[in-house]
């Protein structure tokens, strides 16, 4: 399968292993969102993406995987994104992978809601 990530700072990842943690999520069910000091570049193999703050250059080689990253709002789900997107679900752990590496190259982070009150 065509990786729809290049990147450095890759690594083969599974996300299905939580073995030995009781109550964990998955990548899935994280609420995640482009960092602030993160920039899209709209290329014709995808988009460039780059972090100002880390310096940090990664190619999405893949439209699907631009339209993502840029629907990642930090309110929905990554299922939910990707559902919205219309994702087939086949092809979920390859964007599980690719999302995981985005995350870990702090281009992504996971959304965090402040209490109110």
């Amino acid at each position: 399968m065509r990786r729809l990530l290049t990147s450095a700072f890759w690594r083969a990842t599974d996300p299905y292993d939580v073995t030995g943690t009781a109550g964990a999520t998955t990548l899935l069910d994280q609420r995640l969102a482009l960092h602030p000091q993160v920039a899209l570049r709209p290329e014709p193999f995808g988009a460039l993406a780059y972090h100002y703050g880390n310096r940090k250059l990664i190619f999405l080689k893949h439209p699907d995987v631009v339209r993502v990253v840029q629907a990642l709002d930090g309110d929905h789900t990554i299922a939910d994104t990707l559902l919205a997107c219309d994702i087939d679900p086949g092809r979920w752990p390859s964007f599980e992978r690719a999302l995981t590496a985005l995350t870990e190259s702090e281009m992504l982070h996971e959304h965090h809601e402040v209490p109110s009150g």
